[in-house]
């Protein structure tokens, strides 16, 4: 009672009120909220830090910036939104912050077309050598689908691209990458779905910012190639996994494109799958291919590893198959 109570009061505010239901709507910076409310950079920070005291907002770093968004624990969201809910669509002051946000969406649509738009070639180049990009989506969704994932981990996650193919799926999802630029071409594809039970971090595949067992599932889309220890980076993830939980590693299988190493910044040229069953199985992990999709002249694997028992091959195998296969 004494949370609700603080939440209650820590948004009985006017100014307090808004920033609450924007950052219900968006991952914001305190220069992108002062834009919006025409007040003052202190007069935001310290009604924002009074949200985040009272557990209805989160606040992150990501370089030189301060993201805040709607609280991720279990009573913040739940208590933010349902304030939110309550403000009255037709409310002269919320229209305006709304149509204001829509400005700021498009200012940042506009900066990721544009970095986008300079690397597009190169991703399409790589592309073009393998199996259509939804086939292996498909995948990834047929494995982990069904309704068992309630938090995913999706490292390196790029554009964003797993995250909006999971997001049916899950109750929350985040993507971690190293890419300043790559997270904001993701912050804007999230939010043109509107898929604000996903977000996304800057961070470290090899030093994750979760708590242990944190995680029900956690994928590596086209990453491990790109790690000068592939090993490290999948015990981390192995750590974040609670009992039961999946991992997924997307990759090439090993291939002599040397091209890639040259020109896109591979640093291996595919994985073994005896590599990759030795790291899993270092980090307590069981493993197993489920998938091998041709493409030419690459061909993409993906493996399954979680901390189950393994049951009968046959039953194991069956279970997987099915899904792959719908």
């Amino acid at each position: 009672m004494e949370q609700l109570l603080a939440g209650l009061r820590a948004a009985g505010e006017p100014t307090r009120l808004r920033l609450l239901s924007l950052c219900a709507r968006a991952e914001l910076t305190v220069t992108e909220l002062t834009q919006i409310l025409r007040q003052s950079q202190p007069r935001v920070s310290r009604h924002l830090k009074l949200l985040v005291d009272a557990g209805l907002l989160s606040r992150f770093r990501e370089g030189q910036w301060a993201f805040y968004r709607i609280a991720s624990g279990p009573e913040g969201p739940r208590l933010g939104r349902a304030i939110v809910d309550l403000i009255p669509e037709n409310d002269p002051m919320y229209i305006r912050d709304l149509e204001r946000l829509d400005e700021i969406k498009e200012a940042r649509a506009e900066a990721a077309a544009s970095y986008f738009s300079e690397n597009a070639p190169r991703w399409d180049e790589m592309r073009s050598m393998y199996v259509p990009e939804a086939e292996v989506e498909a995948c990834v969704r047929g494995i982990l689908g069904g309704g068992a994932v309630s938090d995913l981990l999706d490292i390196g996650t790029g554009t964003g691209r797993i995250l909006e193919v999971m997001a049916p799926d899950i109750r929350h999802g985040v993507g971690i990458d190293l890419s300043h630029e790559m997270l904001a071409v993701a912050r804007v594809n999230l939010g043109k779905t509107g898929l604000e039970h996903c977000q996304v971090r800057h961070g470290d595949m090899y030093e994750l910012p979760f708590d242990d067992g944190s995680q029900d599932a956690v994928v590596f889309h086209q990453v491990l190639h790109y790690a000068e220890e592939p090993a490290s980076a999948i015990a981390e993830a192995a750590r974040v996994l609670r009992p039961g939980g999946q991992l997924v590693i997307v990759d090439f299988a090993p291939h002599r494109q040397r091209v890639l190493i040259e020109e896109h910044a591979h640093h291996r040229l595919g994985l073994a799958g005896e590599e990759v069953t030795a790291w899993c199985e270092s980090a307590g992990l069981r493993s197993e291919l489920v998938r091998e999709m041709k493409g030419e002249p690459l061909t993409v694997n993906v493996w399954l590893a979680s901390h189950r028992p393994r049951a009968s091959s046959g039953a194991a195998t069956g279970k997987i198959s099915t899904a792959v296969d719908d």
